[in-house]
């Protein structure tokens, strides 16, 4: 029995029927809870059609995409592999895509990926395994490329084809402007696909230029696919994918002509379909608080109007006629959803009583201050007792040549105070020699990812010390899951969790304000937050009070106006001060190592832009006109009462 989280449509709840999304969407798609629990779906799927073509003693033909949108679909097979005794021996598999020139060995290459995570986990026969090469000679690629597309001729087509979709919309490496009756062949990566992928490769200059993708024609020749997307990144693409156009300009458009495609999404990447954003576009709602608030602030936005001056006219010209209904009058609804943003706003973020105990949980030693830094100053300098916790060490984070700037240091530190300098030069020695011959993305020496755990550690301190923190409330967790030295985590173990319920054991907090996004680009605050909130469930379940519960956005993302439950606004001085915290982090400085796929700014730029923003649209709403604010939503968060999620079987 598999169970996994939809979200249900039901005619007597009042909520848009199937057949005007039918119409609107022009691809099957299947919105989950989150990711794990589309993966399971997927693989469940997957995992059933290998038992059925098993028992006909025929072989499945699947075609596998890479990259953090798939894993735990693979992970979920390996799982019923081992437990469920699922078998692959008859599966034959073809990959997408390899990046060229790239040596199969090298931790980039998906080559390589595809063992390490999928392949050596399974009974998969060697032989039956195909994926594009990325070590051939240029003469070679043409011939290479015909040579693949007969292979999936000479196993019978592909069955099931896996599919992740990028920012610009392409699957595979199919960039825009691909044709749709394109083949294997080599292709020129655009500069949102190198940048996306910049991560991995520890800086886009290292992003090769070229790769060798499976072409449209050969895709959609497969008897079934299944997309899959996640995060709020990748919702714009997908609504232009799903309720667009068919273009040349978003390869996974093509995808509606095909008669058997599924998209499957989490929350987060369907949050800008139609159904999502404007239920009541398609048909009658169920209408709650939520609901009401989100449609009368689209409203709003949309007549570039506050919300005490929208009219009766304004509302039944753009459908919310049942709305005024559900309300009495427009002067009832106007002044709940203005009553209901007001109440957001506090310059008390921890309430007037001061000495209350509050945990700032921080994924990686800068995002306290990042997205938190104004309340978490306004916090100690209103007596509270803050307790800052930093979930990994973010070493993964410091560039080369930092190491190198603070070796130098210490050696010349110890030689000017006439230090014993005979271990500090043999240190020096192995840094220089080490990353004189590192290759990117080659995984650090021990020594080398302690010295770039307490480079961050040193500024991390630095920081929340600068916004009013004791430094004896500063703790380190150095989570285990992220002890990789590589950009991909481990999964999340009990020890990840152990150590959070340790810190709230020993703490007892009032208030907890931790990280609720999930488009970290490379999944750390997703598994800072799973780790986080099983830690929080078992230290509620041995009888502990429950404390007031905060969420705050990463650097990638801001709450939606309607999910948003408390504002702390901020003086010009304020946000300057937020400022100089996040400049604490030097090694973050100028340019990050990670600094996300859609956004080259750096991470203060961001940060005040995003205040600014959110304090604007409170003033183009009718509220009063601040500065800066800090938006949090309350833990569990609400959901819109049209949107029900259930179990289903």
């Amino acid at each position: 029995m598999v169970f996994r989280y939809i979200y249900e449509l039901r005619k007597e709840d009042l909520v848009p029927n199937t057949e005007t999304i039918m119409n609107i969407e022009k691809i099957t798609v299947k919105i989950f809870e989150d990711d794990k629990h589309a993966s399971q779906a997927v693989a469940s799927y997957i995992g059933n059609l290998i038992s059925q073509r098993n028992a006909q003693k025929k072989p499945t033909v699947l075609g596998l995409a890479t990259g953090h949108t798939p894993v735990n679909v693979y992970e979920e097979l390996i799982r019923m592999h081992k437990e469920d005794k699922l078998d692959f021996s008859r599966v034959v598999t073809f990959n997408l895509d390899e990046y060229w020139p790239i040596n199969p060995s090298v931790v980039q290459s998906y080559h390589n990926w595809m063992h390490d995570r999928f392949f050596r986990h399974i009974n998969i026969k060697p032989e039956n395994i195909h994926l594009p090469r990325g070590d051939l000679q240029e003469k070679d690629i043409d011939d290479y490329c015909r040579e693949y597309e007969h292979r999936i001729a000479s196993a019978g087509g592909i069955d099931l084809q896996i599919l992740g979709i990028g920012r610009s919309g392409h699957v595979g490496f199919n960039e825009p402007g691909s044709a749709r009756n394109s083949r294997t062949r080599l292709v020129r990566l655009d500069r949102i696909t190198r940048r996306d992928a910049a991560g991995d490769f520890f800086g886009e200059e290292n992003v090769p230029e070229t790769a060798i993708t499976m072409g449209l024609g050969s895709i959609f020749d497969a008897r079934e696919i299944c997309l899959l997307a996640f995060g709020e990144q990748k919702a714009s693409i997908i609504r232009r994918a799903v309720e667009g156009k068919v273009s040349e300009q978003v390869a996974a458009s093509y995808l509606q002509e095909h008669n058997n495609a599924t998209l499957y999404l989490d929350v987060a990447a369907a949050g800008e379909l139609t159904r999502i954003t404007a239920p009541w576009l398609l048909g009658h709602c169920r209408w709650g608080e939520i609901l009401k608030c989100k449609a009368v602030i689209w409203l709003a936005q949309e007549l570039k109007k506050s919300i005490n001056k929208l009219t009766v006219e304004d509302y039944g010209e753009n459908g919310l006629t049942q709305l005024l209904k559900e309300c009495g009058s427009v002067e009832n609804v106007n002044k709940s959803v203005f009553r209901r943003l007001m109440d957001t706003v506090t310059n008390w973020p921890a309430g007037v009583n001061a000495g209350q105990k509050v945990i700032v949980f921080s994924p990686h030693p800068d995002d306290d201050v990042i997205c938190m830094g104004g309340t978490l100053n306004r916090l100690t300098n209103q007596g509270h007792n803050v307790y800052v916790v930093y979930m990994v060490n973010g070493y993964l984070s410091v560039f080369d040549h930092d190491v190198s700037r603070y070796a130098d240091f210490v050696r010349q530190f110890n030689n000017i105070f006439g230090l014993d300098v005979k271990d500090a030069a043999k240190i020096e020695q192995h840094i220089d020699k080490f990353l004189r011959h590192k290759k990117p993305g080659d995984t650090d020496t021990s020594e080398i990812q302690a010295i770039k755990g307490l480079i961050r550690r040193c500024e991390a301190v630095d920081a929340a010390k600068y916004c009013g923190v004791p430094e004896e409330h500063i703790y380190f967790l150095d989570m285990p899951f992220y002890k990789t030295g590589k950009v991909q985590k481990l999964s999340v173990g009990p020890e990840d969790t152990a150590l959070v319920r340790e810190v709230l054991e020993r703490i007892k907090p009032d208030i907890i304000f931790a990280a609720g996004d999930m488009s970290d680009p490379h999944g750390t605050h997703r598994l800072c937050q799973q780790a986080g909130l099983a830690a929080f469930e078992q230290y509620l379940s041995e009888g502990n009070k429950s404390p007031e519960f905060w969420l705050y956005r990463g650097a990638w993302q801001e709450w939606e106006p309607h999910q948003i439950e408390m504002v702390v606004p901020f003086s010009p001085e304020e946000l300057k001060h937020k400022r100089y915290a996040i400049f604490r982090h030097q090694s973050q400085k100028d340019r990050a190592m990670f600094p996300g796929p859609y956004d080259s700014r750096e991470f203060w730029q961001r940060a005040e832009e995003r205040n600014k923003t959110t304090a604007a649209i409170y003033d183009s709403l009718g509220l009063p006109d601040y500065y800066a604010l800090e938006a949090f939503a309350r833990y569990p968060l609400k959901i819109a009462e049209n949107v029900k999620i259930q179990l289903e079987t």
